[in-house]
């Protein structure tokens, strides 16, 4: 590579076609799996060191183009064991306006015969 000349980076638009961009990606995610997330995703990272997930990563300009792209959110399982949205920060939220926790490991279940 040339000293003088720019860096690029590869991304895809949301026709999914790769462009060069003279700024990196804000979101990357895995092609075949249609999921996206944040660039320091814990998942992305476990499967990079496993040895997977390299061939098939993509990277986008930003949400809205990973969106219109067909790409969809990796939902990552937080310590309290509530799902969060990796790359919107909102806790349980979902396209399509379903809201999706776990139960918490703070309440304690109903107690049994309570009431008879």
């Amino acid at each position: 590579m040339d000293a003088s000349a720019p860096r690029t980076w590869t991304l895809l638009g949301a026709d999914g076609h790769p462009s060069e961009s003279e700024r990196p990606g804000a979101c990357g995610g895995h092609r075949r799996a249609r999921i996206y997330g944040r660039l320091d995703c814990p998942a992305a990272r476990r499967a990079i060191a496993r040895g997977g997930y390299v061939a098939d990563r993509v990277f986008f300009a930003d949400e809205a183009v990973a969106v219109a792209a067909g790409l969809r959110r990796l939902l990552a399982r937080t310590v309290r064991g509530v799902e969060s949205a990796v790359v919107a920060g909102r806790a349980g939220s979902r396209p399509g306006g379903r809201t999706v926790t776990a139960p918490s490991p703070h309440r304690a279940p109903p107690a049994e015969g309570r009431g008879t």
